[in-house]
């Protein structure tokens, strides 16, 4: 699928217009954006693995380009701080771009030969990469380096492998989880002595959970907080789209639509009743806030949401996978991966220096897992600062519950052009599920065509 870079006009607006899970599309009640996270780092990484130097006996320097801010940036910064202390040989220099421009100067520098030793990616954005050649295979430098891919979750690793090779390691996984304000929940009788929501998972099980807190709680309370269009309502409809068991919206060979039309529907319409019954307010305009403020008992958004609410006073919450609606537990997510873009001369003690430190990254999760995020490693689960943290192991699990996107280049504009748009539609019922899985599949089959 790798070709040359060309820098068309419309490959550097499609880069600047991604709207990743982490980065700011604030479309007011209708996204999710990345909350300011007041965590602050901790003073030292426990570093899981040894130093290790290059093997080139000298001091190897990288440049390593991010795209993180707030609680993140100073996170990462940390991280490096630490790396720098304990591999003296590997010395780690972090520029921070802003995110949305950030793969718009990420092409375009490694399109004149000036891009960085290494990078980050979300793992929805690698097709991309991959295909206007900006990423290398890492699978000669990962085994130089002494890298185990066996030591990661094997759902978001397999997400990063494209035609067999590995492009990325992934630092983390972002998921679409559930939040609850235990007080609602203690006050309408459905909170558990666990701190757990009392909840049958399972279609009706859910929608009896959403009626009782209705009927319960005062009438300003809403019972389940999200936005009306975009992001979130997608997010779970992809969750329950897989839920029942289907695929993606397009083929194994990429070429063609393959909507699942009767599984397509019926997530679509659980979804809608939800609106059109008033379990979800309609037009929110601040879907977040509603949550924050204490009058909306559950919220589903992403894992980023984490550090928000743990930064509001008196804010009694919880955190857990979303509610196995249907057959299969399965919800949407992304991961932050570490590249190597491609360099204008391959420097081989600069590729190993970088993979090993991608891997200590990834090796030392616990901090980077201070603002929400799912640690790439299994064995960063049971570190003891990892374990220390509320919240984070309490949906931990949906790393392997997490549904990507296959890897095509056509996502981003399927999930703008004819997810959203149809989707949203429905939400507002002024579209039958039906009908809009009919649009969706001409839509994404003209995409592909393109």
């Amino acid at each position: 699928m790798r070709k040359n870079i060309g820098l068309t006009l419309a490959t550097l607006m499609s880069a600047s217009l991604v709207l990743s899970a982490c980065g700011g599309n604030n479309g007011g009640g209708n996204a999710s954006p990345e909350p300011a996270d007041s965590s602050s780092p901790s003073a030292e990484a426990s570093s899981s693995a040894p130093a290790s130097d290059s093997g080139s006996g000298k001091q190897v320097s990288l440049s390593f380009w991010t795209l993180f801010s707030g609680g993140d940036g100073d996170n990462m910064q940390a991280m490096i701080d630490e790396f720098n202390k304990t591999h003296p040989d590997i010395q780690v220099k972090n520029t921070k771009l802003e995110w949305g421009e950030y793969y718009t100067k990420l092409i375009t520098a490694v399109g004149n030969g000036n891009g960085p030793d290494v990078g980050i990616s979300h793992t929805s954005r690698l097709p991309d990469l991959i295909n206007q050649g900006v990423v290398s295979e890492l699978d000669d430098v990962a085994e130089g380096a002494g890298v185990d891919w066996g030591t990661y979750n094997s759902n978001l690793l397999n997400a990063t492998v494209v035609d067999g090779k590995h492009y990325a390691a992934p630092l983390d996984t972002h998921p679409f989880i559930m939040f609850y304000n235990k007080k609602l929940l203690s006050d309408a009788g459905l909170l558990g002595e666990d701190g757990k929501p009392v909840m049958e998972q399972s279609a009706d099980g859910f929608v009896a959970f959403l009626d009782a807190l209705k009927q319960k709680l005062p009438e300003k309370v809403t019972p389940f907080a999200l936005s009306n269009s975009n992001d979130d309502p997608f997010r779970l409809w992809w969750a329950l789209y897989h839920q029942l068991g289907a695929s993606d919206v397009i083929s194994d060979d990429l070429g063609s639509a393959a909507v699942d039309a009767d599984k397509g529907a019926k997530a679509a319409d659980y979804i809608q009743k939800l609106y059109t019954n008033g379990y979800i307010k309609k037009n929110d305009p601040d879907f977040y806030k509603n949550f924050q403020s204490g009058t909306a008992a559950i919220m589903m958004t992403g894992v980023w949401a984490t550090g928000t609410w743990e930064a509001t006073k008196d804010f009694e919450f919880g955190a857990m996978p979303i509610p196995q609606i249907f057959d299969q537990p399965a919800t949407w997510g992304d991961s932050h991966t570490v590249i190597l873009p491609v360099t204008k001369k391959e420097d081989p003690d600069k590729r190993k220096a970088a993979m090993i430190f991608a891997d200590w990254l990834a090796s030392n999760g616990q901090i980077w897992a201070k603002a929400g995020h799912i640690p790439s490693k299994p064995s960063v689960l049971e570190n003891a600062d990892y374990k220390a943290m509320p919240y984070r192991s309490d949906y931990a699990s949906v790393a392997d519950t997490v549904k990507f996107s296959k890897p095509s280049t056509k996502n981003w504009q399927i999930r703008d052009n004819a997810l959203f748009k149809y989707l949203n539609e429905v939400w507002a019922a002024k579209m039958t599920p039906a009908d809009a899985m009919t649009k969706i599949q001409a839509e994404v089959e003209k995409i592909l065509k393109e």
